[in-house]
């Protein structure tokens, strides 16, 4: 038998076939993702509805008829809750009274899927005690302490946020004491976004 070398022509005479099919390879391949894809995945639900796009009427009616402070703010809607019905002056721990308005209010909230922020106000008058420091510390720890209770109530907490405004935000005067009692307050904003 003879050996006849072949021709540098024979070699590479089919190469155009390997790089044809690697295509059809990879478009079989990006049509077979394209298929599964559009099989296995569930629509995107839709975001939350804001407040005011979640019947505020009905929530400003459910919320006025518990006899508290509720105003619509640009901010979101505004549950303000007065020292009075929460604390004791100068403490975060919250009374016994306020137990039912607070499990009312988290009803409401279990029913609305946007995120709270509990805001902590006090008056002017500095506190020094053991627990607190200053108002700053008193005004956030009460908003902890409603943070706690709405949990309980079984309001997620990752849609809880607290803040402390101290005496920075007043409602009333300092210089009486009824302007006082009305700046030491915990406001519920049920954000708008």
């Amino acid at each position: 038998m003879r050996y006849t070398p072949k021709r540098a022509a024979d070699v590479h005479r089919d190469r155009w076939m390997v790089s044809y099919m690697d295509v059809l390879t990879i478009l079989l391949i990006f049509f077979l993702v394209a298929a599964a894809r559009s099989v296995a995945m569930p629509p995107a639900p839709a975001p939350p509805a804001p407040v005011a796009a979640t019947r505020p009427s009905t929530l400003l009616q459910k919320l006025t008829a518990l006899n508290i402070d509720v105003k619509q703010e640009s901010r979101g809607l505004v549950i303000s809750l007065p020292q009075t019905i929460l604390f004791g002056s100068g403490d975060d721990a919250i009374g016994a009274q306020a137990r039912p308005v607070i499990g009312e209010i988290a009803g409401i909230l279990r029913d609305v899927p946007n995120n709270v922020t509990l805001v902590g106000h006090a008056d002017a008058v500095p506190i020094h005690n053991k627990r607190f420091k200053n108002n700053w510390e008193l005004a956030a720890a009460r908003g902890l302490r409603l943070l706690e209770l709405l949990g309980d109530e079984g309001i997620a907490e990752a849609r809880l946020s607290v803040a402390s405004y101290s005496s920075n935000d007043p409602r009333d005067t300092n210089s009486t004491e009824g302007g006082r009692a009305s700046n030491r307050r915990v406001e519920i904003v049920i954000l708008d976004e």
